[in-house]
């Protein structure tokens, strides 16, 4: 069996020189199925680069938080 606890990492920078880079491939998921948002028509991919993401740190709704806010649902309900 070997010994994992004594690899060391390999501390080496991999540069690459723009011609040998290849694009990157974004997809998403619309409708319950991913396609390459390349494949959008112009108005899709206008809607897809408009997106607004949800960051729960940003609106304040860390774990502690969420946990509060259910607890005091949760009160509400029972009175």
């Amino acid at each position: 069996m070997n010994d994992m606890s004594q690899l060391q990492p390999i501390e080496k920078t991999i540069l690459l020189n723009d011609e040998e880079r290849q694009p990157c491939e974004i997809w998403t998921r619309v409708m319950g199925y991913h396609r390459p948002v390349s494949s959008y028509n112009l108005g899709k991919k206008g809607e897809y680069y408009e997106r607004k993401f949800f960051d729960e740190k940003r609106a304040g709704l860390g774990p502690a938080q969420r946990r509060e806010q259910e607890d005091a649902s949760m009160a509400g309900a029972l009175l």
